[in-house]
């Protein structure tokens, strides 16, 4: 056993002094193309910040007015746009000037699953057979799951002279009721989707 591991140990010491057959080497760093010292890489520096301000008048998008849907027709869509880029200090543009922005708008209908929670709260006393009795006893909340229909308003703003997009936002409300309580609905969520333009 001894010279079993005497053996081992030498063969193991000859081997690491053996010289090692693989070599170093690789192909040298190619040299950048002459046109990479001319191109401008956006990426490498931060966007330039947005002048909002800027922008003082919009129309379609496309010349189309937003396509209406059963919940609400195309007129009432783009009224209710309207008023709301008109309270932002953007005014539709009625000449033939080029326009500064374009506007699209979707309406659609979504499904969403809300719940309720029941809770009927705890109690304290008591009566037993035996005479007063005391105790406190607590209920276990019910909690129902219900599917909802909801209407969702998207309202997009592209520049439009670059024609990429500027801002974008959606808001919901809900799709309940009759024709002047859906017109107000309308109006309301597309109010709550502009809420953040300018962005700040």
């Amino acid at each position: 056993m001894r010279r079993l591991c005497l053996i081992l140990l030498s063969l193991g010491l000859g081997a690491c002094s053996s010289p090692n057959p693989y070599v170093a080497a690789s192909a040298p760093i190619p040299p950048a193309p002459p046109q990479a010292a001319h191109t401008f890489d956006a990426s490498a520096y931060p966007a330039p910040v947005r002048d909002y301000g800027a922008y003082r008048n919009w129309a379609w998008r496309n010349g189309q007015l937003p396509t209406g849907t059963a919940w609400a027709d195309s007129a009432q869509i783009a009224e209710a746009v309207s008023g709301a880029l008109d309270q932002r200090g953007l005014r539709p543009l009625h000449d033939n000037r080029p326009a500064d922005l374009f506007v699209s708008a979707d309406v659609r209908l979504e499904k969403r699953l809300k719940q309720v929670q029941d809770d009927y709260g705890y109690g304290y006393g008591g009566y037993n057979r035996y005479g007063n009795g005391y105790g406190m006893y607590n209920s276990v909340p019910i909690v129902r799951t219900y599917e909802v229909q909801v209407v969702v308003v998207r309202v997009n703003l592209f520049d439009a002279r670059t024609g990429q997009p500027v801002w974008s936002a959606s808001a919901e409300t809900g799709s309940q009721g009759s024709l002047s309580e859906r017109a107000d609905a309308l109006r309301q969520a597309v109010q709550k989707a502009m809420t953040a333009y300018p962005p700040s």
